[in-house]
């Protein structure tokens, strides 16, 4: 009997792969352009990481952000990059969106905004968008490999892609990676467009952890592991000169080291090896304070100390030095001195960060220098693109990500082809 012959692969104009916040707003706007699309991620649910995002609430952009100047807000080696796609998709034409869809929002404080109600309602946006545009979306569904013809079966286009999957193979004209980084593992992170880039000759800039509670290990963190659960604001920088960066924001004690808005925003920048200085008092001269308070007060350092910084903080400081553990009035002020200065300027030096597991985000990714800022299109390989965390390009702590993941996959969807291209 002769062989029966096998099924053609379906054809789509563009296979996305990676059902998170860029690929599905991609996805969207595609279909609605009039391209066929499918969306291919292997987990089982759909945009995990949206759903845990801002305490369930999903912090889903940032009204401050000014694309005149996103490196103010953006880390990577080119942070000028991500300028053109931020600037043509604003958070106001997301907040426009959301508004459309009747979701109530709200401003916590330095322009991030909320949900009212559950993350769910993003995700079922998205969901709705994708529906609106005839969006096929195959999920769970692994993509076993990734191949690229020079010829394209509809005769149309410079080239074609074959992806193979757990349900079977698809050929597409355009191919988008929007599969994220590798924080949060538990929630199904993987290097897969790391690893496409490479295929295909692209550079990655290493990744690692960012916002991410850092540690400090051995003896060094002993004294103040008893401190866990305390938070307070501070002013924390790190870096010298033009690298120097710093914060003012919430400072969270662990048992393992620090956390809290502060330290995930200044893990972005912090390079191992280098120290952190830590104002916990910002804005306070505390050395004028402390002076005052000897000249009139007879209480105990620490008690004075604790009109300043949380008393568990100015009973852990004041512990450890016994020039320190009397009243006031009977310090020396060299010992006063050194009090003040630490507390205005401690340094330290993590030994690490709480890795992929606890980091919001990853840094690092396909290097911008590969990629169309215009269209997210690797300039080496026609109809590659690449989008969200998965570039390198990762934002401040408080909705730059997700803003980042909404305009790169704009600009990368109005510049997909269709067949009336």
């Amino acid at each position: 009997m002769p062989t029966p012959a096998r099924a053609a692969a379906a054809f789509f104009d563009v296979v996305i792969v990676g059902a998170g916040a860029a690929g599905l707003f991609c996805a969207a706007q595609a279909g609605q352009r009039g391209l066929k699309v499918l969306v291919i991620d292997h987990s089982e649910r759909v945009a995990e990481k949206i759903r845990i995002s801002g305490g369930g609430r999903c912090n889903f952009t940032n009204r401050d952000l000014d694309p005149r100047a996103p490196q103010r807000h953006f880390v990577g080696d080119n942070p000028h990059f991500c300028r053109s796609a931020l600037a043509r998709y604003t958070p106001q034409h997301f907040i426009a969106l959301v508004e459309r869809h009747g979701i109530a929002w709200h401003e916590k404080h330095k322009g991030q905004l909320f949900c009212d109600g559950p993350s769910q309602q993003i995700i079922d946006m998205l969901l709705a968008e994708c529906a609106d545009g005839s969006v096929e979306r195959w999920q769970p569904c692994a993509v076993r490999s990734v191949a690229f013809s020079a010829s394209s079966p509809d005769g149309a286009g410079a080239g074609s892609y074959q992806i193979h999957s757990d349900r079977g193979s698809v050929v597409a004209r355009q191919l988008v990676i929007a599969t994220g980084g590798l924080s949060i593992p538990q929630l199904g992170a993987s290097d897969f467009g790391y690893r496409v880039a490479k295929q295909f000759g692209l550079r990655v800039v290493e990744p690692r952890p960012a916002l991410v509670p850092l540690t400090f290990g051995g003896d060094a963190w002993t004294p103040y592991a008893g401190l866990a659960g305390l938070a307070l604001p501070v002013e924390i920088a790190t870096g010298s000169k033009k690298t120097r960066m710093q914060f003012v924001e919430d400072l969270l004690f662990t048992h393992r080291g620090l956390s809290g808005p502060a330290v995930l925003q200044i893990s972005s920048y912090w390079q191992p090896g280098t120290p952190l200085a830590i104002d916990f008092a910002p804005g306070v001269d505390v050395g004028a304070a402390l002076a005052a308070a000897k000249r009139d007060s007879r209480k105990r350092i620490a008690n004075e100390l604790a009109a300043l910084v949380p008393s568990r903080l100015a009973d852990a400081w004041v512990g450890e030095d016994p020039a320190l553990q009397r009243p006031i009035n009977e310090a020396a002020d060299k010992a006063l001195a050194g009090l003040a200065e630490r507390i205005a300027h401690w340094e330290i030096t993590p030994d690490g960060t709480e890795g992929y597991r606890k980091a919001e985000v990853t840094a690092g990714g396909v290097d911008t220098r590969e990629l169309s800022s215009q269209t997210m299109e690797a300039t080496r390989q026609p109809g590659l693109h690449f989008i969200g965390e998965v570039v390198d390009v990762t934002g401040w702590l408080g909705g730059y990500n997700f803003q980042w993941a909404w305009a790169s996959a704009h600009a990368c969807a109005q510049a997909l082809a269709g067949d009336a291209s």
